[in-house]
């Protein structure tokens, strides 16, 4: 007998690129979602970043691969009306339809959330950005080193004497894609529990700063700055 996954049935539309929006999305595929990645004619940025398999035209990017493999691919430009059409039809067809644009680069392509919401009421709409889709750094792009010096993460990593560094994985991308995934599972549920579709805004920031741990913790209660400590715990 054929093993049942969570997410079977769904369909996912993946407008993302690079890490927090693709490794979202493959969550979502590995809970058995069928991945839609649409693509513009440029194609997915990290579809250039080495190591390669193979050469010459045939040759793919591990990062890229690591990433979307799995999912199904549709090159479609949506500044084109036939292919805007197209991608209309996809959305009343979906589930769920994640992006990672700056805010508002979907609506000014024809689809913001409430033609989205016309289209199909009960789609799940989850859109990842650097600083979310309000406040005075809505419209900024932000890439994971951005945000891990921004929300503090940096200036607690490192050793005690030595100078303070990124922390050596792309931690801020991966955490917003893992809250997103988490956000359109729980939208999900809802939605079959009678509550219709949802949107779901995202910003990296936000989720990196909510893994300081206890830093922040620590800060409020004795006023003292955190700082690198090598590879002791500050509690323990």
């Amino acid at each position: 007998m054929a093993q049942h996954r969570p997410l079977d049935g769904i369909v996912v539309l993946d407008l993302t690129r690079v890490l927090a929006g693709p490794f979202c999305t493959m969550i979502l595929r590995d809970l058995g979602a069928e991945v839609v990645k649409v693509e513009p004619p440029s194609g997915d940025d990290a579809r250039m970043f080495g190591p390669f398999l193979g050469s010459g035209d045939q040759a793919a990017s591990t990062y890229f691969t690591s990433l979307n493999c799995g999912k199904r691919s549709v090159v479609l430009d949506l500044k084109q009306a036939h292919d805007q059409a197209a991608f209309a039809d996809l959305v009343e067809q979906a589930d769920v339809l994640v992006e990672n644009y700056r805010p508002g680069t979907l609506a000014r392509l024809g689809f913001s959330a409430k033609r989205l919401r016309e289209i199909n009421p009960d789609l799940v709409y989850a859109a990842i950005s650097g600083f979310g889709a309000t406040g005075p750094y809505a419209g900024r792009p932000a890439y994971d080193m951005i945000i891990q010096a921004l929300s503090g993460m940096v200036s607690i990593t490192g050793t005690e004497t030595g100078e303070r560094v990124r922390v050596g994985t792309s931690i801020a991308d991966i955490v917003s894609g893992l809250y997103a995934a988490v956000g359109v599972l729980a939208a999900l549920s809802r939605r079959d529990r009678g509550g219709g579709g949802a949107s779901i805004d995202l910003a990296m920031l936000d989720a990196a700063v909510s893994v300081l741990e206890n830093a922040v913790a620590r800060y409020q209660v004795n006023g003292e700055v955190p700082v690198p400590l090598g590879s002791r715990h500050p509690a323990i």
